[in-house]
């Protein structure tokens, strides 16, 4: 399966709680962290939730 590499660029601070909560779930931690994982719907979801905070590419 496609992997996907996640770049938090943005703070979490002023934001909702919910985002901040998918932001720990995917694994970041601060800014120009980066995760990879597996593309899956619910990875997916989880970007598109948060799109203004991070950036993905294609691994």
């Amino acid at each position: 399966m496609a992997q996907v590499k996640i770049t938090q660029t943005k703070s979490v601070i002023d934001r909702p709680e919910n985002q901040k909560r998918i932001i720990k779930a995917l694994g970041l931690r601060k800014m120009n962290h980066s995760v990879v994982h597996e593309s899956t719907p619910q990875i997916e979801g989880m970007i598109r939730k948060v799109n203004h905070l991070v950036t993905t590419e294609k691994i």
